[in-house]
Order: C-alpha cells, then sequence, then structure tokens
C-alpha cells in the first residue's frame, strides 16, 4: 500500500466498517510506519484496471505480530482473496521472526472467523465493547507461527489464491498520483 491508494482504501473502509471506520488520519500514520526497518507492512488487492477490492496491515514490533485490519470489497468476497491477503500477512509476519500473530474480529463475523480457524489462529479471549460506537465484542484469536503452516491447505473445489502482488507501477509513485503538498511540521513530513 502506497499513500496514493489511502482515498480508495479509506472509501472501501467506510463501506465495509460504517460504524468503526478508520480515518485516513489512521492510515497515514500506519503507513509512516511501513519502510524497510518499520514496524508495519500493508498491502493492497488491486483489480487488472487498478481498482482497490481488497487490503490489510501487519503490526510486527519484536517477536509479536499484529493483524491490524484485513477487507475484501463485497463483490470480491468468496474468492479466496481475503485468504491471500492474511497469507501474506502471516508469511511477512513470518519473515520478520514474530513468534505469535494475533488479531480482533467482531464476534458476529463467522464468516471472518472461519477463515482464521482454516489457518490455525484460536480463540484466546474477548474484548468486551472493543468495536465502538456499537460495542460490540472481540474474539481475539492467535496463531502460534512456529507451529503453523504459512497458508492453509486451498478448498478442494479451487486451486489456492496467489497472495497480492504489487503492480509494477506500484512500485514507485506513478505519474498521475503526485504527491500532495506535505508540510515539514506534521508527523508524516
Amino acid at each position: 500500500m502506497r499513500w496514493w491508494h489511502i482515498a480508495p482504501v479509506l472509501a472501501l473502509e467506510l463501506e465495509l466498517f460504517p460504524e468503526d471506520a478508520w480515518s485516513a488520519g489512521m492510515f497515514w500514520s500506519e503507513l509512516a510506519e511501513a519502510h524497510p526497518g518499520g514496524t508495519r507492512h500493508y498491502t493492497v488487492a488491486v483489480t487488472p484496471d487498478g481498482a482497490v477490492v481488497g487490503y490489510a496491515g501487519l503490526m510486527a514490533v519484536g517477536g509479536d505480530g499484529d493483524v491490524q485490519t484485513i477487507a475484501v470489497d463485497g463483490r470480491h468476497q468468496g474468492t479466496g482473496l481475503g485468504a491471500a491477503l492474511l497469507t501474506d500477512l502471516v508469511r511477512e509476519a513470518a519473515r520478520r521472526g514474530c513468534a505469535d500473530l494475533l488479531l480482533e474480529v467482531r464476534v458476529d463475523n463467522t464468516r471472518a472467523q472461519r477463515l482464521y480457524e482454516r489457518f490455525g489462529f484460536e480463540p484466546v479471549g474477548i474484548r468486551r465493547g472493543y468495536y465502538q460506537p456499537a460495542g460490540i465484542d472481540a474474539l481475539v484469536m492467535r496463531l502460534d507461527l512456529a507451529a503453523a503452516p504459512a497458508a492453509p491447505a486451498a478448498p478442494a473445489d479451487r486451486p489456492a489464491p496467489a497472495a497480492p502482488a504489487a503492480a509494477p507501477e506500484d512500485l514507485d509513485e506513478p505519474a498521475d498520483h503526485p504527491r500532495p503538498d506535505v508540510k515539514k511540521d506534521t508527523p508524516h513530513g
């Protein structure tokens, strides 16, 4: 994920999580730590025409990893894209030497819980009222990376999805997305 992905990611965030969506500032703060040697890793999934249809983020500090966010456009759910994004985060956490990977998921989001269970995540607790303002509880899940495979086996009826990869134009700033002016005294400048 690069800074020019924030606007489409934020639009998807607001569509998928209207009650507890992250702000643009939160994404900017996360990306400020997504550099070589930083504590964050963010990725996007894009269609061939460049539309953002999914994103995911990881925080890795010391030997601990935490899935910060994972989201897939509703029109692409059930296609294996969520598994591909999660595979990317699990592999990156392992590459960074994390022993454990934690995440929070809404207790009412059984579809996501099933995905995490396929990867070997196990419930370890509840955070009461975690998702605000609705006051929905979060199920805390943990994956022991030393004991877990890099990704679950693909269902028998379809091949395993490929992990998302940056399109070549995403590696550098695209010409049609000039960098906005950033004041030097801001946290992002």
